[in-house]
């Protein structure tokens, strides 16, 4: 189970309401017509995102993307801006201002009974998101594996970045309580722990 995240925010002298509702066109045009393994999609407003830049750090959105494997990824790669979802997607991009993009494979979280697809109820449900990163060479890597500790599979998910696409940390660890896999006190002085919130905008 993998998911493609794509952060963003919009140019400078586009409309917000415009933007979301361009944004959430995409998102409704792949649920229509969903590519082969895609399993769905979610998109939330957040705040004071550290890889976008400074630049209007108030004004950031993450999206969502659960693919079945690096197959489906490849076929989404392409349906997104292929026939039934290139007017949608052109529409969304002309008012991309700056992105950066990241892939993640479910560690710890529930799965469907196939273990193909995780529902989105983790995803969506989820107001906030604990991004951890390790410096290079830690001799505490296994903890990584134990960051959920304490959650609720049924409503949170524990991801690891699996290709060094983008800036953003190496776990992410999605749930509305904070675990105690994630506590201070459970982790090495040099972890960094970065909490973000976040308001669902669309998920299908």
């Amino acid at each position: 189970m993998l998911a493609y995240l794509f952060w963003h925010r919009p140019l400078d002298s586009s409309d917000v309401a415009a933007y979301e509702h361009a944004q959430v066109g995409f998102h409704r045009s792949l649920h229509r017509e969903p590519p082969v393994g895609l399993c769905g999609s979610a998109a939330f407003r957040v705040a004071g995102l550290p890889w976008l830049g400074p630049e209007r750090a108030d004004r950031g959105y993450e999206d969502w993307y659960l693919v079945e494997d690096y197959a489906a990824l490849g076929v989404l790669n392409g349906a997104a801006v292929g026939l039934g979802h290139r007017t949608a997607h052109d529409e969304a991009a002309r008012q991309l201002g700056a992105g950066a993009g990241g892939l993640y494979a479910l560690v710890e979280g529930e799965r469907s009974e196939t273990g193909e697809c995780a529902g989105l109820e983790s995803i969506g449900g989820a107001t906030h998101a604990v991004w951890v990163a390790r410096p290079p060479g830690s001799k505490h890597g296994i903890l990584g594996e134990l960051l959920g500790d304490g959650m609720d599979a049924r409503h949170a998910s524990l991801w690891r970045r699996q290709m060094v696409l983008g800036p953003a940390p190496e776990y992410c660890l999605l749930a509305s309580e904070i675990p105690a896999g994630v506590a201070p006190t459970r982790l090495p002085a040099d972890w960094s722990v970065t909490v973000l919130e976040r308001e669902l905008v669309w998920s299908g």
